[in-house]
């Protein structure tokens, strides 16, 4: 199981578009260059994932980055306006604008029957505000690969190892983002303490 494991992922990371992830590079650019914020969602392990981007993009790109972690305001959200609404609420409280990006992490890409929040959060972003949205999915990348300016869509063959498998990649292609000539500004701690 282990290795094919490790030859699952690895096939999973051939196959990942390089076009798709310097596009998400040029929107993260754009954002810093025009003074915007970076907005990251995603539920489950998407969206721990999130939370370890978010400080990521912060400390070493110099990009204002946040994500919805706060367990105190997501469960009053859910208590009070419901599942679906928690994420567009968040974004609208947070006073998310055209200047902003969003920074989607879904293994299923958000569909509307398992996602309901993330998809209304995406359709609010371009329809009412019309910031630009890029992310990471899985499978064909759902609504994300529609309505983002860019999205790494992660393959995976066997379906028992698409969720593990694709929030893994997720990891990968954050640390590799953060660590892209064009975006990184500051070391990590290693760097400093050779």
């Amino acid at each position: 199981m282990i290795r094919s494991f490790i030859e699952a992922t690895q096939a999973s990371l051939e196959r990942l578009d390089p076009h798709a992830i310097e596009a998400m590079v040029a929107e993260l650019v754009a954002v810093r260059a025009r003074g915007g914020r970076l907005f990251l969602l995603g539920v489950g392990g998407s969206a721990a994932n999130c939370s370890h981007a978010a400080s990521d993009f912060r400390t070493l790109c110099d990009i204002e980055a946040y994500a919805c972690d706060n367990v105190a305001n997501i469960t009053a959200l859910t208590n009070d306006e419901g599942c679906d609404a928690v994420f567009g609420l968040w974004l609208d409280a947070s006073y998310f604008s055209a200047d902003d990006l969003l920074y989607v992490m879904s293994v299923g890409g958000g569909s509307v029957s398992l996602s309901r929040g993330l998809a209304d959060a995406r359709e609010w972003t371009t329809r009412e505000v019309g910031a630009p949205i890029i992310g990471v999915a899985g499978r064909d990348g759902g609504v994300l690969a529609q309505l983002a300016m860019a999205c790494v869509v992660v393959s995976v063959d066997d379906p028992a190892l698409v969720t593990p498998i694709v929030e893994s990649v997720q990891a990968v292609i954050w640390h590799l983002l953060v660590s892209h000539p064009r975006l990184k500004v500051r070391p990590t701690a290693w760097e400093i303490k050779r």
